[in-house]
């Protein structure tokens, strides 16, 4: 499609696909979304992106980045069904973190068929300069029925400026104010409650930028989220053969999200579904596992939660992901793993195209500096010897020291 051109869609759900291609000095890109009623945002909530990735209703939801070479895909669920009447506009934008748009290459916005994966419009940006933010299209209504423009329009004030321009309240760092005594007086009524900024800050490891201190983040107390969500990328994986021959990969992939931990008074474990060993959020070792999930969604997904109010037990923790059932590695299987502190920005990375044959991946090893916690992205797929499992395999590889047994959900 040309800027400016437009094309009917041809069903309600739909996939937004942001793909470019990455390499050095190539900045991070990040889809988003907009509804717009009378060109702005009805509130805060209308505004889908990393921080708020489903809207209220449904209809709009971030699914998170893919790697698959050097070509990178960030996606967006769009329901065109759900979305309310009164909304006219869906903007699709997208936002350059760590540098401008004219640095990322081949940069492109397809629009597919959700069910059938066929591609009903292709938009590429090929006149970006200074612009760090870009309206790439939008859907809109006409006369009844949907249709999809590509806009091409840009920002070279990020994302803050794209989204205050559409209505958004962008949380900013406040100075603080000189402290005066007040006057005596009656305490005054509480106020009002408001509704909080959208906060719009996060970091992305890569591999030459693989860490980040949690103080730094904002991440200093609280409940710390780890989620780890996944796309299985073709049909078939895994090395079915001894001569490499793929095997279906099955419906029922089992992917296990786990954490090795070890305490300042020596004492060592593994948080994991295997052996419904899955910890403790408010006494030793102050990690829980929320659950046993099979969908890799990013509304659910595996999970693990760390209570950073006891940053000072902790040693070191290594989050690892192992395949239980279903795939005989992680090839073409394109995972995201983000952590969410509680009053800091998040912290998210891509893991890396597996090319062995694979059953355990280690995400991240995170540190205890004396005040701090350090994390440090791993995406390292490791291969197990013949008959030692993955947990055994992990702990080998970082000197963990721990004794194993065969265990079972």
């Amino acid at each position: 499609m040309s800027k400016g051109s437009n094309v009917p869609v041809p069903t309600t759900a739909l996939r937004v696909e942001l793909s470019w291609r990455s390499g050095p000095g190539v900045p991070h890109a990040d889809a988003s979304a907009l509804l717009l009623v009378g060109g702005k945002v009805r509130s805060d909530a209308d505004f889908v992106f990393y921080n708020q990735p489903e809207h209220v209703s449904g209809a709009v939801r971030h699914e998170g980045k893919r790697t698959d070479g050097a070509q990178v895909t960030d996606t967006l669920l769009v329901d065109l069904a759900r979305v309310e009447p009164s909304v006219e506009t869906v903007v699709l934008a997208a936002s350059a973190d760590g540098g401008t748009f004219a640095r990322v290459p081949d940069l492109c916005i397809e629009v597919r068929d959700a069910a059938q994966g066929t591609v009903a419009a292709r938009f590429d940006s090929m006149d970006a300069t200074v612009e760090t933010a870009f309206v790439l299209g939008e859907f809109y209504r006409r006369q009844g029925a949907w249709k999809f423009r590509a806009v091409g329009q840009g920002y070279d004030s990020g994302l803050e400026g794209l989204a205050t321009d559409f209505g958004i309240t962008v949380d900013e760092p406040q100075q603080a104010a000189p402290v005066t005594a007040p006057p005596v007086s009656a305490p005054a009524p509480p106020p009002p409650p408001t509704a909080q900024p959208v906060r719009l800050t996060k970091v992305t490891l890569t591999k030459s930028a693989p860490s980040v201190s949690l103080t730094k983040q904002g991440g200093t107390s609280g409940a710390m989220r780890v989620n780890l969500n996944w796309q299985v990328h073709k049909q078939f994986s895994g090395w079915g053969s001894k001569r490499g021959r793929a095997t279906a990969m099955h419906a029922d992939l089992d992917l296990d999200l786990c954490a090795l931990y070890e305490l300042t008074d020596g004492r060592k474990g593994v948080v994991q579904a295997l052996g419904n060993a899955y910890g403790a959020l408010h006494q030793p070792p102050y990690i829980q596992l929320d659950g046993d999930d099979r969908t890799g969604s990013n509304a659910g997904g595996e999970n693990l939660t760390v209570n950073l109010d006891h940053t000072r037990d902790f040693r070191r923790i290594l989050v690892f992901v192992t395949i239980y059932e279903g795939a005989r590695s992680f090839a073409d299987l394109h995972a995201t793993v983000t952590l969410q502190t509680q009053d800091g920005g998040p912290i998210e990375f891509s893991l890396d195209e597996c090319t062995v044959p694979s059953t355990v991946c280690a995400l991240a090893l995170i540190t205890n500096t004396g005040d701090d916690l350090v994390v440090q992205r791993e995406a390292r797929y490791l291969v197990p010897d013949r008959g030692v499992s993955p947990q055994r395999t992990v702990d080998h590889v970082y000197n963990w020291g721990m004794n194993w047994t065969p265990g079972r959900k």
